[in-house]
């Protein structure tokens, strides 16, 4: 072993080993705080002590893309949560086009009946993304649950997430290799509520004002960060606007803008081997878009931010958030698709982004970037002040800058 396990570490890796091989409780739940080492833990304990292999007797799962390409990097294969438990099925449908009948191939989601007998674990992180409702799809395929996550973040956008209230460990203890981190200590001050003084940490982490965030320096953190992150949607389009207009784009999206995407479509996948799907919350930049005139509907090739290949496919966009800022079309409408010879070839639906420059704090959880800025607006989030400035503040694993 190249590294030394904290005694926290050991503590939960032993309550880990009892449970697997001597509980008949199918749960374990691993909470722990940022900078405590779940993920090395976690890696260790399922190959090293239990004896299981990742991706054969062990499934890592996680609830989005990004998220399970953190673990895949780490050197955990990884898959989201929805590919493990749900199956793909198409059937052929018809569907009503301007008055007129054509038939598409549909796919749709079926929760499996059982998973594969090899599995004898899942391992699901993140799991304060989760609600109880999808954790109790999970538990249906009667394998045993080693729940990880961090319960001081937010909690799920919708459902609740009772299970990282009561866990069986939490993970306390920073390990040595972020000791003396300030984002990580910048991170604990958040997480008990107190108060963050204004200056200059360890050279990578800045507090200052945002009267003070103005003139060049504004212009050149804005460009350097990876991610910017606030909390009102006043702020959020005002940010991503000023950042365009001073990259000189147009009204519409062009090559090499950051848009992010605001609404599952199960039945688009990102990648060639349909590992992941197209969901709410996937950041991207896009290239070659063009526009059907008058019909604000868009055409563009997506390059995912945690995938090294653009999408398969040009994905077709509603534009109307971007003319009037709304969408023009209703979820689920269908619109004729016609081939390079003018030949009708089916139909399609519209996906939904807007612009990613900056993006809420809920839509960056279970990603991480290496230089962000933090839009400190956590005020506006009442019981949850404290988890919103949590969670902002670890998304960073570099460098961030936070204005209040």
């Amino acid at each position: 072993m190249s590294y030394e396990l904290t005694a926290d570490q050991l503590t939960a890796e032993k309550l880990i080993e009892d449970w697997f091989f001597h509980s008949e409780k199918q749960f374990f739940v691993l909470a722990g705080y940022a900078g405590t080492g779940k993920t090395t833990l976690l890696k260790h304990t399922v190959t090293e002590i239990l004896n299981l292999v990742p991706d054969e007797s062990a499934a890592f799962i996680t609830p989005t893309g990004k998220a399970a390409t953190v673990l895949i990097r780490s050197g955990i294969p990884a898959c989201t949560l929805h590919k493990l438990i749900y199956q793909s099925l198409t059937e052929e449908q018809e569907v009503d086009v301007n008055g007129k009948k054509i038939t598409v191939e549909k796919l749709f989601f079926k929760r499996r009946d059982s998973i594969e007998k090899k599995i004898k674990l899942i391992v699901l992180d993140e799991a304060s993304m989760v609600s109880d409702e999808t954790l109790y799809d999970l538990s249906g395929f009667g394998v045993k649950l080693l729940i990880c996550g961090d319960n001081a973040q937010l909690p799920p956008v919708e459902g609740l997430n009772g299970f990282l209230k009561t866990p069986d460990f939490t993970l306390k203890t920073i390990v040595r290799q972020q000791q003396g981190n300030p984002i990580i200590e910048l991170a604990a001050l958040a997480r008990e509520g107190k108060y963050i003084p204004y200056g200059n940490y360890g050279g990578c982490v800045t507090v200052t004002s945002k009267r003070l965030f103005n003139g060049d320096k504004r212009i050149k953190a804005l460009f350097k960060a990876d991610q910017i992150i606030c909390g009102i949607n006043k702020t959020r389009v005002q940010l991503n606007e000023e950042i365009r207009k001073l990259l000189g784009r147009g009204p519409f999206p062009e090559s090499g803008d950051k848009l992010i995407c605001t609404q599952n479509n199960w039945e688009t996948y990102i990648d060639a081997e349909m590992r992941f799907n197209l969901v709410n919350g996937i950041i991207g930049e896009i290239y070659s878009p063009f526009y059907l005139n008058g019909q604000s509907i868009g055409f563009t090739m997506f390059k995912p931010d945690f995938l090294e290949d653009f999408c398969p496919e040009a994905l077709p966009f509603d534009t109307g958030i971007f003319e009037d800022g709304y969408y023009r079309y209703k979820r689920g409408d269908y619109f004729e698709k016609f081939d390079e010879n003018g030949e009708a070839a089916g139909a399609f639906t519209l996906n939904r982004f807007e612009y990613g420059y900056c993006i809420s704090c809920h839509k960056a959880q279970g990603s991480e970037f290496d230089n962000v800025i933090v839009f400190d607006e956590s005020y506006a989030f009442k019981e949850d002040k404290n988890r919103w400035l949590y969670t902002a503040i670890t998304r960073a694993k570099k460098k961030l800058i936070i204005l209040r």
